[in-house]
C-alpha cells in the first residue's frame, strides 16, 4: 500500500497538475490559432508575465491574502489577467494588426511572433533577474497529509496551491464552455474560426473577434503562470519550460480545438509524470519473487527528469506523424 501511495503522489497528483498548467496553456494558443491562423510562440512568454505581475502585486501588498484566508497571489491574480490581456491586446496592436492588414502569410506571423518572444524575455529578465522568486510572501504554503488506510505509513500529500489550480482550472474550463456555446461572441468566435471570409461577409466584427480572443488567452495564460508558480516557485525563463509542452498539448488535443487542448494538456501531463517516474518502487514487493540472475536497480525510470523535456518533443513528432489533426481532429498546421 506505501508503494500505492508512492504511485498516487508521484504519478497521479503530480500528473493532474502538469496537465491542468498545460492544458491552460494549451488553450490559449489553440484559440488564438482557431482565430488568426498562427501559432503564437510568445504565449509561454504571457504566462510568465502574468506570474511576474502577481510577484509584483503580492510583493507591494503582501498582507491583503491574510485578511481574506487566502494567499495573497489569489487575491492579486484578477489585476495580473486584466494587465496580461491588456499586453496581449497591446502586442496584437502593435505587431500582428499591421501585419494582417497587409495580408501577409501565416510563417510571417510565426517569425513576428518569434520577435516578441525575445522582447518579452528579455523585459521580463531585465526587471525580475534571473533568481527564482516564491510567490508566497508573508504567508506560508498549507501542505494536507491524508493517510487513506492505517497499514499505510506515507500519506498522500496534496498542497494548497494544486487545490486552487484543480478548482480555478474547472472553473476556467466550464466558463469558456458555456462562453463559447451559450454567448453571442462566443458563436461568433466560433463563426470566424470555421470561415473568417463568410463571419465578415454575415456582419460579424473581426476586430472584436480578435480583441476578445486576446483578452481570453491572455487571461488564461495568466492563470497558468501564476498557478505554477504559486506551487513551485517563479523562474524569469519559465516560457523555456512550458512552451514546447504547451504546443504539444494543443497538436495533441487537435489544434483550433479548446476542449482537445484540455484533453491533450492532460496527455502530454501525464506522459511526462510516467516517463520519469521511478517504477521500480512498484515492484519492490514482488522482489523476493523475482528471479535471482533479475537484479532490480534502484532507478527505473524511462528518462531521467533532466530530460523530461524530451517526452513532449516525442509526442509532438509522433502526432504530426501518425495523426496530424490531433485527439479531436482539429486543424492540420
Amino acid at each position: 500500500m506505501n508503494e500505492l501511495v508512492f504511485f498516487i503522489n508521484n504519478v497521479v497528483i503530480a500528473g493532474s497538475v502538469t496537465g491542468a498548467i498545460y492544458a491552460i496553456g494549451a488553450i490559449g494558443v489553440t484559440l488564438v490559432f482557431s482565430i488568426m491562423r498562427f501559432a503564437h510562440f510568445a504565449h509561454a512568454d504571457m504566462m510568465t508575465f502574468g506570474a511576474f505581475m502577481v510577484l509584483i502585486l503580492t510583493t507591494a501588498f503582501p498582507c491583503v491574502g491574510m485578511s481574506l484566508g487566502v494567499p495573497t497571489a489569489i487575491v492579486m491574480l484578477p489585476i495580473a489577467m486584466l494587465l496580461t490581456a491588456c499586453l496581449a491586446v497591446g502586442i496584437d496592436k502593435a505587431f500582428y494588426k499591421p501585419l494582417r492588414a497587409h495580408g501577409v502569410k501565416p510563417i510571417v506571423m510565426v517569425i513576428a511572433s518569434l520577435g516578441v518572444t525575445l522582447i518579452l524575455q528579455g523585459l521580463i529578465r531585465l526587471f525580475a533577474g534571473t533568481s527564482g522568486q516564491g510567490l508566497y510572501v508573508d504567508d506560508r504554503k498549507s501542505i494536507f497529509r491524508l493517510l487513506p488506510f492505517e497499514e499505510v505509513s506515507v500519506p498522500i500529500v496534496i498542497t494548497e496551491p494544486q487545490i486552487y489550480l484543480f478548482v480555478i482550472t474547472l472553473v476556467a474550463v466550464i466558463a469558456l464552455h458555456l462562453f463559447l456555446s451559450r454567448s453571442r461572441l462566443g458563436k461568433a468566435m466560433r463563426a470566424m474560426s470555421d470561415n473568417p471570409e463568410l463571419a465578415q461577409a454575415s456582419g460579424i466584427n473581426t476586430n472584436t473577434i480578435v480583441a476578445v480572443t486576446w483578452v481570453i488567452a491572455g487571461g488564461l495564460a495568466a492563470i497558468a503562470g501564476t498557478l505554477l508558480s504559486l506551487d513551485v516557485t517563479f523562474k524569469p525563463d519559465l516560457s523555456f519550460f512550458l512552451l514546447l509542452p504547451i504546443f504539444a498539448a494543443a497538436i495533441v488535443g487537435g489544434v483550433g480545438h479548446p476542449y482537445g487542448a484540455v484533453a491533450g494538456g492532460f496527455v502530454v501531463g501525464f506522459a511526462e509524470t510516467l516517463a520519469i517516474f521511478n517504477w521500480a518502487v512498484l515492484l519492490r514487493p514482488f522482489r523476493d519473487s523475482l528471479p535471482t540472475w533479475l537484479d532490480l536497480p534502484s532507478n527505473l525510470a524511462f528518462v531521467g527528469s533532466e530530460y523530461k523535456i524530451v517526452v513532449p518533443f516525442f509526442i509532438l513528432v509522433a502526432i504530426l506523424v501518425w495523426r496530424p489533426t490531433g485527439i479531436f481532429k482539429g486543424k492540420v498546421i
